[in-house]
Formats: structure tokens, C-alpha cells, sequence
């Protein structure tokens, strides 16, 4: 997959100039992306606390330098099964409003740049529970990444994990 960028420069990441910029990373054969600039870090797999009754996609908490940070399997959170987690698997950092969240994936696969208008909307087809986590659709050397809306991702159950964090 070939990438643009342009240095990193924040005008890109923002949209200023017109293109911005997501971190893609796989979970199976799917690919996904979020906002480079929700991203703090990116960390190989470590074990985390479990949290009792919580959602089963909430794995649990890991403490990022005195911070407890959720950490959410998407797999699970898709409706794919639990990802059985090795040393292979990374956590992506990001942030969701004042709040830091570990996103569990495959693997990173690059930083990809495009222009705006070159997002597609996410086909709703029934009641498929996956898409309202999703902001849109885009096709790059004909690999579909499919964006996802951090502030969907998080449902109300979601949302109380966060807060008990």
C-alpha cells in the first residue's frame, strides 16, 4: 500500500490543505483507520487487569505511566469472536474527548493520506450493528479501509467503562 505524506505537517492531518490523514491498522483480513490525530501511541500487547461486569469487549485496564486506560477489542466489539491475544497484537492509543482508550489489533499497517472527498458513505444493509461504528469508506490501491468514528465506537455501556476508568 503506497501512503502520501507530506512530513507529518498538521495542516494535512486537519484537513486544512485537503487531505487528511489516518493510521490503518488490520483486524483478520479487514483493514480499518482512525484519525492520526486521535493517536497518542502504539504499544505491543501486554496483559491488562480484568474488570469485572464489564462488556465482553472491554478486555480490561493497562496502566499507561500512572494512567488506567480501557482497553477495547475490536474484533470482539464487531461482533467477530475475541481476539486471542499474543505478543503479535498491538494497542492503539487514542484519544476519545478528555479520555485515553486502548483500540486491540492485529497490526499496524501504514499512515495513509487522501483527500476528504474521497470518503464514501458506509452502505446500511438491515440492521448491521457494525456500521454505526464506522464514518465512511475509502479504497486505496484496491484495499478497502473502512474509518472508524471514535465517538460511536463507545456505546452508553462503553461510555460508563470509560467513566469508572
Amino acid at each position: 500500500m503506497s501512503a502520501q505524506t507530506n512530513g507529518g505537517s498538521e495542516d494535512s492531518a486537519s484537513g486544512v490543505d485537503g487531505l487528511i490523514e489516518f493510521i490503518s491498522f488490520s483486524i483478520g483480513d479487514d483493514q480499518y483507520g482512525v484519525a492520526i490525530m486521535s493517536v497518542r501511541e502504539i504499544k505491543g500487547w501486554s496483559g491488562v487487569t480484568h474488570l469485572p461486569k464489564q462488556p465482553e469487549y472491554v478486555r480490561g485496564v493497562l496502566n499507561l505511566r500512572g494512567v488506567m486506560v480501557p482497553i477495547i477489542d475490536l474484533r470482539c466489539r464487531f461482533g467477530q469472536g475475541m481476539t486471542d491475544a499474543s505478543a503479535m497484537h498491538v494497542v492503539i492509543i487514542v484519544q476519545i474527548g478528555d479520555r485515553l482508550v486502548g483500540l486491540l489489533a492485529d497490526r499496524v499497517l501504514d499512515i495513509v493520506s487522501f483527500e476528504n472527498s474521497k470518503i464514501q458513505k458506509v452502505p446500511t444493509v438491515g440492521g448491521a450493528a457494525q456500521a454505526e461504528f464506522l464514518s465512511g469508506l475509502i479504497t486505496i490501491d484496491d484495499a478497502m479501509i473502512a474509518l472508524i468514528d471514535l465517538e460511536h465506537l463507545l456505546s452508553e455501556s462503553g461510555a460508563q467503562v470509560l467513566a469508572a476508568a
